[in-house]
């Protein structure tokens, strides 16, 4: 069975090399994916308050043959739920549709600028981290700026950022900030769209034998990235997560590379709005 080697983040604790994501199954469709994924050896399982799937996250949590200890499960607080006060009983709320004692990553979903409480939100969280709550804090989707106000207004620098990659809109600035401040980057939506059928990758696939989502997961892990895929077939799971017994060389690495084009296919930091 594959699996995906540990990374040790800032503040000590080890993240797997890989996820498996949630986004956007309901609680019954995730139940049973997050069961087989957990079979098939992910170890990393990627939720949020605000994809409405938690409590059958935590179904499957309690029915797994992997013991929680083993699991690392992360959430997100949720735009409706930001600042000091909302974000602990946002934070209780997860916990409690999850049915765990604590979360091994909560991240801020989004920073959402406009409404101006994601420092708030992350003083809340670096509280209950020392509760123990949560062993490690992290955003998604944060830009540079919002990153170096966290860290100037609270000295607490984020374990993890997740933010969009994939091989058309790959933030490698983003991700040099992230590196020069310690913090793990984390990729959602790793495959894109309509990556597959792309002739660069169509082409490392073959040369390598292996299936052009497997080269886009590996191009992730060797830039030192988390990818977070999501899928509810068994197989493609599988496939997904085997990825680290063959090596991308230098001429393919910069080949996927050029495919940069700055598609961003979800929100703008900036501007997005999330409740």
């Amino acid at each position: 069975m594959p699996s995906a080697p540990l990374l040790t983040l800032n503040d000590g604790h080890k993240i797997p090399g890989m996820g498996f994501g949630t986004y956007p199954m309901n609680d019954q469709e995730v139940e049973a994916a997050v069961q087989a994924a957990l079979l098939t050896g992910y170890r990393l399982i990627d939720t949020a308050a605000s994809y409405g799937n938690e409590t059958g996250v935590g179904h499957a949590l309690q029915d797994s043959e992997v013991e929680r200890k083993d699991i690392f499960l992360a959430t997100k607080l949720r735009g409706a739920d930001q600042g000091y006060d909302a974000a602990l009983k946002g934070l209780d709320g997860s916990l409690q549709r999850l049915n765990v004692d604590y979360v091994d990553l909560y991240l801020i979903h989004w920073p959402l600028p406009e409404k101006d409480l994601y420092v708030e939100s992350w003083k809340a969280m670096i509280a209950a981290q020392k509760d123990g709550k949560i062993r490690s804090i992290g955003v998604s989707n944060f830009k540079p700026a919002h990153l170096e106000r966290l860290i100037q207004e609270t000295g607490v620098v984020p374990a993890v950022n997740q933010i969009e990659i994939h091989a058309d809109f790959q933030q490698a600035d983003m991700r040099r900030f992230n590196a020069k401040h310690g913090i793990l980057t984390e990729g959602w939506r790793p495959l894109g769209k309509g990556l597959m059928d792309n002739p660069v990758i169509v082409e490392l696939a073959d040369k390598h034998n292996r299936t052009p989502a497997q080269i886009m997961l590996r191009w992730f892990t060797q830039n030192d990235i988390i990818p977070i895929p999501k899928s509810s077939n068994t197989d493609r799971m599988r496939a997904n997560l085997d990825i680290f017994n063959f090596t991308l060389d230098d001429g393919d690495l910069a080949a996927i590379a050029g495919l940069e084009a700055g598609n961003r296919l979800g929100g703008d930091p900036d501007t997005h709005v999330e409740e």
